[in-house]
């Protein structure tokens, strides 16, 4: 992938326009994890070293276009200048070599690609530096449009999620096995039908794991399972079949008569499922089969827990194939890439947050990028030379 990072501009006393993710969790009005602020500090730092004066953009929410206090970015600045160690001032009145910027978002040009707010953002800079890739999934006036502006580049944490992801799925040393867990068939087919085509083996565990053993004729009593999937699940295989990718499945289960913590289970095989029973995580010996077969992969993708690892104790198939993968990336033997919806919360529960090659926090554009399609915040990164849009 050939785009421009910070090394191949001189940033000497430059002010440049920064568009980061900021938008953060948060409960009882205060920010839930900092995670998505840390992951920007080593780009902060560069820039800080270089003499840069930094304007920074991000969205917050979804305002629709329109000026609203409950969205505002306001309240970052105090914690943005805690957790980089460098004073951060926001919006117009700002006298700080860093300014973060009020919601682009409230501005309708923003989600519109509008050519005319973007020229208004890049009249603020001299360079257009992207460290977004949660937001390179969007079309938008600070995410697209203004890298035909301005020079471009991509910042370091953009850098590292690009170089994460190509070597995963675009170049990686093979056997190459994903990991696809979580409940539904329907919201990741296009992922399904990407990964069977670019991946050796493909492991699939929580409720798609049902829908597909149910298309396969095996009985999922209560279990999460999309009946009405079965014929996209026979097209899957055969795409499978047809590309060399096995798919592994579970062949046994976990089951339960009463949705609860530490509820009464019993370690079923697939023909001996109850009525009145549902699966919640993967049996035993599918778990030492996964292990076996990673013992021999070079590259694991990994997105969905393989059950309901809310639950104690139905977090153990996902534990331990996470501590399996986690270990052989430890030793040198795996590159190992996770990422989006409950991917990182299974993983820290897990223990392994911090020994995986990369986690991803992007959520929609980690799974558009393993659906095969195009980002348009990456694109634009990609052109050679600054234009006119």
């Amino acid at each position: 992938m050939n785009f421009k990072t910070l090394n191949d501009f001189d940033l000497n006393n430059k002010t440049v326009l920064l568009r980061v993710d900021l938008n953060v969790p948060m409960q009882d009005r205060k920010v839930a994890d900092t995670t998505r602020i840390d992951r920007l500090k080593p780009t902060i730092d560069y820039l800080t070293k270089q003499n840069c004066k930094i304007v920074i953009l991000s969205h917050f929410g979804r305002p629709k276009g329109k000026v609203n206090p409950d969205y505002s970015l306001s309240f970052l600045p105090p914690l943005l200048t805690k957790q980089w160690g460098v004073e951060v001032g926001f919006d117009s009145d700002s006298q700080s070599n860093i300014t973060l910027l009020e919601n682009v978002r409230f501005n309708p040009g923003e989600e519109e690609n509008d050519l005319a707010y973007a020229k208004e953002l890049a009249a603020l800079g001299d360079i257009f530096v992207n460290d977004a890739f949660s937001a390179a999934h969007r079309a938008h006036a600070s995410t697209e449009k203004l890298a035909h502006l301005l020079p471009c580049a991509a910042g370091l944490l953009m850098e590292a999620e690009l170089k994460a992801l190509t070597n995963a799925l675009e170049s990686p040393k093979k056997p190459v096995v994903a990991i696809v867990g979580g409940a539904k068939i329907s919201t990741k087919l296009n992922v399904l039908n990407n990964l069977v085509q670019k991946v050796d083996y493909l492991v699939l565990g929580g409720g798609m794991a049902n829908t597909f053993l149910f298309a396969m004729g095996y009985p999922v009593g209560q279990s999460l399972c999309e009946k009405d999937m079965a014929e996209e699940v026979k097209s899957i295989q055969q795409k499978a079949k047809a590309a060399g990718c096995e798919i592994i499945l579970p062949s046994d289960r976990i089951a339960i008569r009463e949705f609860k913590e530490n509820a009464d289970y019993e370690v079923i095989g697939l023909d001996h499922i109850a009525d009145d029973q549902e699966s919640v995580d993967i049996g035993p010996e599918t778990i030492k089969n996964i292990e076996a077969m990673l013992d021999n992969a070079k590259t694991v993708l990994w997105n969905g827990p393989m059950g309901v690892f809310e639950m104690k104790p139905f977090d153990n198939g996902t534990n331990k194939v996470a501590q399996k993968v986690a270990a052989l990336t430890k030793a040198g033997k795996l590159l190992s890439v996770a990422g989006g919806g409950d991917t990182v919360s299974a993983l820290d529960n897990a223990g392994v947050i911090n020994d995986f090659s990369y986690i991803s926090t992007a959520g929609g554009a980690f799974l558009e990028w393993i659906e095969g399609k195009e980002l348009p915040g990456v694109v634009a990164l990609q052109k050679q030379d600054a234009k006119a849009a």
